[in-house]
């Protein structure tokens, strides 16, 4: 679909869904950013939902200026997948010890490592740069100075909430049945406290007194402050985009114990809580993309369904008009809060039948019901990507 624009806003705000549809909350804080004099514009894609400060599913260009609430407090959130040579055919029909295997290899929920992860003892991952990478970590906020070791012990975990590990069948086409791996993890414990730590200090700024919405508050481009952000911001990116090749590296390394001799692909992995330097209309930008990816032309990209549902593996397609993005997932339809009232285990049980996965009290709230229709998103974004790979989840592990 092409997009709508978003009345009543100083800054053109295009939305990729019904802007009708949009809950009430979520469209004034659309409206708030609108209003905001160094924004550029908006794009605001079709999992949109409510958020603190910004909505979810939001792509705000700024002009010299960049709001951290803006990114979220887990930096660098995003995805990460790999195509086997593996087939349906290859996996056993009980795939409950696969999961236990993957949950034995990667520290889930509020776990860590008991040590830091040695790169040089992880088969098939990237050695370059950690040295490096370690050594800024003392240049970042010295309120988190306290905070290394547990990093180290972190890189390479999955964490809660929405976020999970899954082995994938895909769907349709020439390579049906192909087992790919996917996860969706951060910048874990390390890129909250560096967000929460900037998002205090832009509020308390003077510039941001007067804002429609304090959790707005910017730091603006030649200062101190988004010096200090961009430092820490760029460290926490990269956090989140090691720990996933970690998490991926060792989950390829529980595969290969079963299976010695398969094959990966390239892996793919994308960002969708991050930003970056972009010109469009010969402006320089800096894009805030809080629950969308980047869908450059012929980017590729992943935007997961929930843990009963399918996930896309896509292709950009390019459109300047949302900022060369694309939504990140789903996107939720109602609160974790409310998802515990409506749904109990026993539709937990119903709707990840067929799923080797957690059909507890503790994943109520990541019920598929609590999402939207994963195929009316990819319906609405058909101008931003082009779908490369349907895949279906037969093992999703959560923290």
């Amino acid at each position: 679909m092409a997009f709508t624009p978003l009345p009543g806003t100083r800054a053109p705000v295009r939305v990729w869904t019904d802007p009708y549809g949009i809950e009430p909350q979520a469209a004034q804080q659309l409206r708030n950013i609108g209003a905001l004099p160094w924004v550029e514009g908006v794009a605001v894609m079709p999992d949109v939902h409510f958020g603190k400060g910004a909505t979810v599913g939001s792509v705000i260009a700024m002009r010299q200026a960049v709001s951290p609430a803006a990114v979220g407090v887990d930096i660098g959130c995003g995805m990460s997948a790999v195509r086997t040579s593996l087939t349906a055919d290859d996996l056993p029909d009980d795939l409950a010890p696969l999961r236990a295997a993957i949950e034995a290899a990667i520290p889930v929920g509020f776990a860590k490592h008991d040590d830091a992860v040695d790169p040089r003892r992880v088969r098939g991952l990237e050695q370059r740069g950690w040295d490096d990478f370690w050594r800024r970590f003392g240049t970042l906020d010295k309120r988190v100075a306290q905070l290394e070791t547990r990093a180290q012990q972190q890189l390479g975990t999955l964490g809660g909430g929405n976020h999970f590990i899954e082995v994938c069948l895909e769907q349709g086409g020439p390579d049906a049945g192909r087992v790919w791996l996917m996860l969706h993890s951060g910048s874990r414990n390390i890129g909250k406290e560096l967000a929460e730590r900037h998002i205090d200090i832009a509020r308390r700024l003077p510039h941001n007194v007067d804002l429609p919405d304090r959790d707005l508050a910017v730091f603006f481009a030649g200062t101190p402050e988004m010096d200090a952000y961009r430092r820490d911001l760029w460290w926490a990116q990269e956090y989140a985009r090691r720990n996933r090749a970690v998490m991926l590296a060792l989950l390829c390394g529980v595969v290969r114990d079963r299976f010695p001799s398969v094959g990966f692909d390239e892996p793919i992995s994308c960002h969708h809580n991050y930003v970056a330097e972009e010109t469009y209309g010969g402006v320089d930008v800096l894009v805030t993309r809080k629950g969308a990816i980047r869908a450059g032309a012929g980017d590729l990209g992943i935007i997961p369904g929930s843990m009963g549902t399918g996930s896309y593996v896509v292709r950009g397609r390019g459109n300047p008009d949302a900022y060369c993005s694309a939504s990140h997932g789903a996107g939720r339809r109602m609160s974790r809060g409310q998802a515990k009232r409506t749904f109990s285990t026993e539709d937990l049980a119903r709707q990840t039948a067929g799923v080797e996965c957690r059909k507890d009290a503790g994943v109520v709230d990541e019920i598929p019901g609590a999402y939207k229709d994963i195929t009316e998103v990819m319906a609405q974004q058909e101008d931003l990507v082009e779908v490369v790979a349907h895949l279906k989840q037969v093992v999703c592990v959560k923290g």
